[in-house]
């Protein structure tokens, strides 16, 4: 005890020295006070968004931290973050290693995590055209329509006699789960024929262990020695998740290797990486393939579900904005057919009522981490190499500096004036998430289906929320539904 003590002791006193010779050699973002070995650490005693903000309103939009070994940057303001992903994008477009990183990605070869290089641009290449263009979301839009129209076809069957109270959040993450799986290896997700609610949320359950794990910070990525000593098991059970994982992606890969690809232009995504692979085998390994599978389950089922949950949840809460959307979609449609993906371009306001949405709840508080490459200027201050960058949108979104009103749910704001370098729910720069269209235009049209053909009541909303990989609602939303009578008889059709 009394070496360890010693030791303690020396290795402060070698911080010190450090901190007088090189610290103030530098023109770094202010700083508080960093304790040994751990940094500021001990600071983050809530989650790390809300502490992050509580730092940024005591030292000011851009503050400089230590992680254990690691240097942070955390900036959240409009210029500073224009600053980031501007004249210094390049610089910041690596990400960091990390456990999860060595574990999860396929050694980086997904698109999100991979090292900024050849890798990373002709998978960024296949995102933009092959998955995520104009074109690409115009041949998928069937699948969102199929989907939806199978949501609103149980919530009738079930309030058809009377107003109904539902589990929304089961729902809303089995149409996202099916909507991507569909799209990802050509099938659903869960396909229960009597729609057995109770089948429905084992599989869905099963599903949600495998790919949305309870995962936080790891602080093992800062405290190098705690991962060599195997600190509270956290490696042994990412090696458990990844297996898993794996097992199930490379079956569902292998099935549709067996079963031949289809050729046509409304194949699915992996059925179009093989095919790729056929012609470059060197690049679309099965890792690489795995990699894409496992970012479209992630990014794309999780983000949307918990967004429109809240889209939901807010509407709830602010009938007369409800109400407002509604005859938006009235007014153009009428009642003689269903909203479909190519109306959502003629329905600016609720479009806003998304944007607001994602204002108040971005599905992700922390914009992805970046590292930069080489020293350089952010805001007057030196950023030194191998520095790690967090954007704290959460923070930004509720700034009062930023945003008048920012706790009211307003979504006329986003009539008002354009809110590009304010409003950053998926990113921005050459990293910013590719999925941004698609993701946007699910919880459109979806939030829209519902809001057309069914009356809405809350029976009592909780509205605080948790924070993990995503933003997501502390109590899942259920809600008291009854067809709209001016749409019974279409509904009654499906």
């Amino acid at each position: 005890m009394e070496t360890l003590y010693s030791l303690f002791i020396f290795l402060f006193f070698i911080f010190l020295l450090y901190k007088i010779l090189f610290h103030h050699t530098k023109n770094l973002p202010p700083a508080p006070f960093a304790l040994p070995i751990i940094g500021h650490l001990h600071k983050l005693n809530k989650p790390l968004p809300l502490a992050l903000q509580t730092l940024l309103s005591q030292y000011g939009p851009i503050v400089s931290l230590k992680f254990g070994c690691r240097s942070v940057l955390v900036v959240s303001s409009p210029s500073l973050i224009e600053e980031c992903f501007t004249k210094n994008d390049i610089i910041f477009a690596n990400r960091p290693k990390s456990m999860a990183g060595d574990h999860f990605t396929y050694n980086y070869s997904s698109y999100v995590w991979a090292s900024y290089g050849d890798l990373w641009r002709i998978l960024r290449r296949f995102t933009v055209v092959e998955l995520f263009s104009s074109n690409s979301l115009r041949k998928t839009s069937a699948i969102r329509e199929q989907e939806i129209c199978r949501l609103l076809h149980r919530l009738y069957k079930v309030s058809a006699c009377g107003k109904q109270k539902v589990d929304m959040k089961i729902l809303i993450s089995l149409l996202m789960c099916n909507v991507m799986m569909r799209t990802t290896v050509g099938k659903p997700c869960v396909d229960v024929e009597d729609e057995d609610t109770d089948a429905e949320k084992q599989l869905f359950s099963g599903f949600k262990d495998r790919f949305f794990p309870n995962l936080t910070m790891n602080i093992c990525d800062f405290v190098p020695f705690l991962r060599t000593i195997g600190f509270k098991g956290i490696e042994k059970s990412m090696t458990k998740i990844q297996n898993t994982r794996d097992e199930f992606l490379q079956k569902l890969l292998d099935e549709i290797r067996v079963k031949g690809i289809n050729r046509d232009e409304k194949r699915s995504v992996v059925e179009s990486l093989l095919y790729l692979q056929e012609l470059e085998p060197g690049v679309y390994t099965d890792e690489v393939i795995k990699s894409i599978m496992l970012v479209m389950f992630i990014a794309g089922v999780e983000t949307s579900a918990v967004a429109l949950e809240w889209a939901m949840s807010l509407l709830l809460n602010h009938p007369e904005i409800l109400q407002k959307a509604k005859a938006e979609i009235d007014n153009y449609l009428g009642h003689e057919r269903l909203l479909n993906d190519s109306d959502l371009i003629n329905l600016p306001y609720l479009r806003c009522v998304v944007n607001e949405t994602l204002r108040l709840y971005p599905p992700g508080p922390l914009i992805l981490p970046h590292l930069s490459s080489e020293a350089c200027i952010v805001g007057g201050f030196e950023i030194p190499k191998d520095t790690m960058l967090l954007v704290n949108v959460w923070a930004m979104h509720r700034d009062p500096n930023v945003w008048e009103e920012p706790s009211e749910f307003r979504p006329e704001r986003f009539e008002e004036e354009q809110h590009e370098l304010k409003f950053l729910p998926f990113g921005m720069g050459r990293r910013a998430c590719p999925g941004a269209g698609m993701g946007t235009r699910m919880i459109l049209l979806a939030l829209g289906s519902l809001i057309q053909c069914f009356d809405w009541e809350h029976d009592g909303l909780d509205m605080s929320q948790r924070f993990g990989l995503s933003l997501s609602k502390a109590k899942p939303l259920a809600a008291i539904c009854s067809p709209r009578q001016e749409l019974v008889n279409l509904l009654s059709q499906l």
